[in-house]
């Protein structure tokens, strides 16, 4: 196989810069032109996905088929894993991908390409902290919020059980992190375990009987954040009953004890990771610059240096910004890079000279979800150093509105709206929370 331009990684990035060039260069120059590989099917809005391991947002119903964005998009998918790269001959390996059974229903495949953009994304760094790996749950993919909420429904019943026929019970739930993921998180279960207590989870208490407990390294959560917007987390926090401890490293994890390095020992039915990340330990065997904390190394212009024909984008990629300063593993960043590279592609399949303007990040803020009523944030001026301190219902319908601006760019303006109408008329006539 063949394609002008491969894009490996259909996370935010990496499919926005597919449907974008997708829309423009399939009517021009036929098929062929691009190509998206991933080892899904379908794709989640990662932000997300802190909902769907509370069991507030339905993956088969959120999830968007790669199959059915390329059709739209006129671009080409690729199902399997990238195993392997020649960077020098231009061709990259897809594993085959079999069912659970071992049962192969596609084989091993090779794809030659002009250029190549690798949007892999990132995965958990644990520190080499004892039990971390064994013991945790990291929200990565779909698979792990999907794993975590399965987990706690069944915690859930148990515990309802047991109260029920008068034993003390409850779930105990401690977050490592408290980044945005380990926030949102927090909040998001906080909410969700009350509806649960209304489906059949009667006989639990949500504040009393299901414990969260958020345990952050740094002396304040959301560190990266202005200091107001983490107070404001930390109020909201408590008021919902939610446990946080800073200032305070974890040593150990065991199945049903989390170790801290002042002594503390925290228990814990159910423990997520969102202390950290790092880049995908696939980067360090393709043969290309890597960074010492495993990234992609890459130009202004996001070219890998030695391999122009070769681009990293979103957090895999190490890219500094104009003041020097590593760009943030943010969604906006794999959103504004994915634009960059679009713009530079379409020029060069016209023909037309290849702007010399580096990439250059800008920070428009950041929101932190506070349940399906609440967020808290800061946006950021034109003014360098100004911005505005938001909270409440208006912080909420920005956050919602990042995630509709990523669908319009992957479905367009009206099937996004369309989209919007029919998951809020869904909500009204079905659980608030997923039970199955």
């Amino acid at each position: 196989m063949h394609s002008k331009i491969v894009i490996v990684g259909g996370g935010a990035g990496g499919l926005e810069l597919a449907c974008k060039l997708g829309r423009k260069l399939a009517p021009h120059y036929g098929p062929g032109q691009v190509m998206l590989v991933d080892s899904r099917l379908y794709h989640i809005w990662k932000p997300s996905l802190h909902e769907v391991a509370a069991g507030t947002l339905d993956i088969h119903q959120e999830g968007l088929s790669y199959q059915m964005l390329a059709h739209d998009n006129g671009f080409t998918f690729v199902y399997g894993p990238m195993t392997a790269l020649d960077p020098h001959a231009r061709i990259l390996t897809v594993a085959a991908v079999a069912t659970a059974e071992h049962e192969e229903v596609l084989p091993e495949r090779r794809i030659s390409f002009d250029s190549l953009v690798l949007a892999i994304g990132s995965t958990s760094n644990y520190f080499g902290v004892p039990g971390a790996q064994e013991h945790t749950i990291s929200l990565n993919a779909t698979e792990d919020a999907e794993r975590f909420r399965l987990t706690l429904l069944k915690l859930l019943t148990q515990a309802a059980l047991r109260k029920g026929q008068g034993a003390a019970a409850g779930v105990d739930i401690v977050i490592i992190g408290g980044g945005a993921t380990g926030v949102e998180l927090a909040a998001e279960l906080r909410e969700a375990s009350g509806v649960y207590a209304n489906y059949g989870f009667g006989h639990l208490d949500a504040l009393h009987d299901v414990r969260i407990t958020l345990l952050e390294g740094a002396p304040r959560i959301l560190a990266p954040l202005p200091e107001r917007v983490a107070a404001a987390a930390l109020r909201l926090l408590n008021q919902r009953a939610i446990k946080v401890v800073t200032s305070t490293q974890v040593t150990e994890i065991a199945a049903d004890t989390v170790a801290t390095r002042d002594g503390g020992r925290y228990p814990a039915d159910i423990v997520v990771w969102a202390a950290g990340i790092k880049a995908p330990d696939l980067l360090a065997t393709l043969g290309l610059p890597t960074v010492k904390g495993g990234q992609l190394d890459v130009a202004a212009n996001l070219a890998v240096p030695g391999f122009p024909a070769i681009y990293g984008l979103g957090d895999c990629a190490f890219c500094k910004g104009a003041d020097g300063k590593p760009v943030p593993p943010r969604a906006q960043a794999a959103h504004q890079q994915a634009d960059y590279l679009a713009e530079r592609f379409l020029r060069e399949a016209a023909g037309k000279p290849v702007s010399s303007l580096p990439y250059v990040y800008r920070d428009y803020g950041s929101l932190v979800s506070f349940g399906q009523t609440s967020s808290v944030g800061s946006l950021m001026g034109s003014l360098k150093g100004l911005s505005w301190f938001v909270d409440g219902f208006v912080a909420r319908l920005m956050y919602v509105s990042l995630h509709l601006m990523h669908h319009r760019a992957v479905l367009g303006t009206v099937r996004t709206a369309v989209l919007a109408v029919a998951r809020f008329l869904i909500k009204r006539t079905t659980p608030l929370v997923k039970l199955h």
